[in-house]
């Protein structure tokens, strides 16, 4: 029977666990509240000291929860080892609920997925009767139960609420940086104590500075123990002896893939509980959902831009542009859409042994140095026939230092037959991404025909305006320019030309030898002639070049040099005989006034003897 003292005191502890259970606030920790109990006991109870164990899965043993001890602190140490040697020895022994040894009381307890003692340390044997401890270790083990099934689902109640809230931001937010920083903002709330890492599996810009690093295989930071929670998608716990501290990785799945892996740093050996890591992994994979989705969400948009850009150029480059305008056009895409440093498209001859660099190419692709560039391209190009994505250290095979490092060349292949190439360079390493180097590939297999096309058409605009044989300008294009030319111009000279005694060296020579020597005087004009300005075949044995702009003095003085030069360089030796007249925009004059003149000149030239020239003003 137990005396007053003893009902007394159980009454008081019963009172004092209802009202815990009752009022306790939803923010009183487990922890808190267990320092309360043995604090109490200690003082009401007149108890010399009071110590709550609990089992330690991680470290596979027993670890202080809370104590109140009124002796010395000094003999704390000693007391705590004595104290688990004690329950160890009970483990194994006993059965019972509770243990009363001499001044020592031990009280077992079971909470959710744990279980501990209560340990009493009378100032004397039998201070309270047994009696006493059977109904007080039934009072502390209801109070233990409800206590941490409470506070468990208080906190369960509340992290869950978290992850709903974080839910909803996730569906409103499609950016990825947005998804990570809330991720990272929720666990700190949630497990303050805790460091995280999020191990991506791609390539995020992280202006938020967020703890970011990024899964290689060749990474000596990332643990296999990492890599196999990416790899398999189950979460991996670790023990790292190094720094003492115990590490999960929890896997961002989707319903397409791993995403990356939340790593969660921690000291506390009885952190991971399985509630825990359950919270995490939830976490974990609504973040992977979220990713994925955010993904799905830019590639679409990326597609939708690159199908935009890829219709657009099409239209651009059907509108009949000339050569070098789809050059410039297409330059200018690729700089802006690729972020591209040097842009450059090359033709290839009829047996691909040469490339001809097209105008509309980056200024970087007529230096001596792009030689190295476009002559590796090129090579590999008529080889391989395929496209080259070049990331890092292309330049291995030459010894020369190059400041170029990343590539991407795509073949323009029409009718299976390769017509040349488009280059694309950067100075860093691993610039242009795989999808850079599709997206160019799509672009230039629909650009491929608008280049032949223009090709072709200016190859048949030259043929329309060029004489054959010589390569000069035919007559019809001749008589437009001057006539373009006498009203635009505020002058121009006109220069006839006529072989001497042409029918005596083709009899002589022979017919063959005879279009020789027209072609050896048409490539005398063209060398001593601008680049604005005509020469044009006249017909038979006749030549004619017109210059706009140039005043009649300058055009005696360049008839002169022809007729000088024609004498010199033919072979066999051969002379002509010029007319030469002009017309300023000072005079009323036409076209046929301005031919007849030089016609009226050669023909007073030849009279005079030939090898010479004569001015009709």
């Amino acid at each position: 029977m137990m005396n007053e003292l003893s009902k007394e005191s159980l009454r008081y502890v019963q009172s004092y666990f209802f009202e815990m259970l009752s009022l306790h606030e939803n923010n009183y920790s487990f922890s808190t509240l267990m320092n309360d109990i043995v604090e109490f006991l200690v003082e009401k109870c007149a108890l010399k000291s009071a110590t709550i164990v609990m089992w330690d899965a991680w470290t596979n043993r027993y670890v202080v929860q809370a104590t109140a001890n009124t002796e010395d602190v000094e003999r704390e140490t000693e007391q705590l080892y004595q104290l688990f040697e004690a329950v160890s020895y009970i483990e194994r022994t006993k059965d019972s609920v509770f243990v009363v040894e001499e001044e020592n009381v031990y009280i077992r307890f079971e909470t959710n997925e744990n279980r501990g003692y209560l340990y009493i340390e009378q100032r004397e044997v039998n201070q309270f009767e047994h009696e006493f401890w059977q109904t007080f270790s039934i009072e502390c083990k209801k109070l233990f139960r409800m206590v941490a099934t409470y506070h468990h689902a208080t906190k369960q109640g509340m992290r869950y609420e978290q992850l709903y809230r974080l839910t909803t931001k996730f569906h409103s937010s499609l950016e990825m940086e947005d998804i990570l920083e809330e991720t990272v903002d929720m666990l700190r709330q949630v497990y303050p104590h805790f460091s995280y890492l999020l191990l991506l599996s791609y390539d995020n810009k992280n202006d938020r500075k967020l703890p970011i690093e990024y899964l290689h295989y060749d990474n000596d930071h990332i643990s296999e123990k990492a890599m196999e929670a990416y790899v398999c998608g189950e979460v991996q716990i670790e023990h790292d002896v190094t720094s003492n501290k115990v590490i999960l990785y929890a896997p961002l799945k989707g319903k397409q893939g791993n995403y990356g892996v939340l790593q969660v740093n921690t000291q506390d050996f009885s952190a991971f509980s399985k509630d825990a890591v359950k919270f995490i992994t939830v976490l974990a994979n609504t973040t992977g959902n979220a990713l994925e989705k955010a993904q799905l969400y830019a590639q679409s948009r990326r597609l939708i831009d690159d199908l935009r850009l890829i219709n657009e150029t099409s239209h651009q480059l059907n509108s009949n542009l000339r050569l070098t305008d789809t050059i410039c056009y297409m330059s200018d895409q690729i700089k802006k859409s690729f972020s591209a440093e040097e842009v450059g498209f090359v033709l290839f001859s009829e047996d691909i042994q040469e490339y001809q660099l097209l105008n509309g190419s980056t200024a970087f692709f007529s230096e001596p140095t792009a030689h190295f560039y476009l002559g590796y391209v090129c090579n590999r190009l008529k080889e391989e026939k395929e496209a080259i994505f070049v990331n890092e250290s292309p330049f291995s095979f030459s010894d020369k230092e190059m400041y170029y490092h990343s590539i991407i060349a795509v073949p323009m292949i029409q009718n299976g037959v390769v017509k040349g190439g488009a280059v694309i360079l950067h100075s860093k390493p691993y610039f242009f991404t795989f999808d850079t180097f599709k997206l160019l590939q799509s672009l230039i297999h629909h650009s491929t025909l608008a280049f032949t096309n223009s090709i072709l058409r200016e190859e048949l605009e030259k043929l329309v305006v060029t004489d054959h044989l010589t390569e000069l300008y035919a007559r019809n294009y001749l008589d437009d320019k001057v006539k373009q030319s006498m009203l635009q111009d505020p002058c121009g000279s006109f220069l006839l030309i006529d072989i001497d005694n042409f029918k005596k060296v083709n009899d002589t020579y022979g017919h063959q030898i005879g279009d020789q020597i027209i072609i050896q005087i048409a490539n005398i004009i063209k060398r001593n002639i601008r680049m604005n300005d005509i020469g044009a075949r006249w017909g038979g044995e006749e030549l004619a070049v017109y210059l706009p702009t140039v005043p009649v003095e300058l055009g005696i003085t360049i008839a002169e040099r022809l007729v000088r030069k024609v004498a010199k360089e033919t072979h066999p030796s051969t002379t002509i005989s010029c007319g030469v007249s002009s017309w300023t925009k000072d005079t009323d004059d036409s076209l046929e006034d301005l031919f007849l003149r030089a016609d009226q000149a050669l023909y007073r030239a030849k009279r005079l003897g030939k090898n010479q020239l004569a001015i009709e003003q």
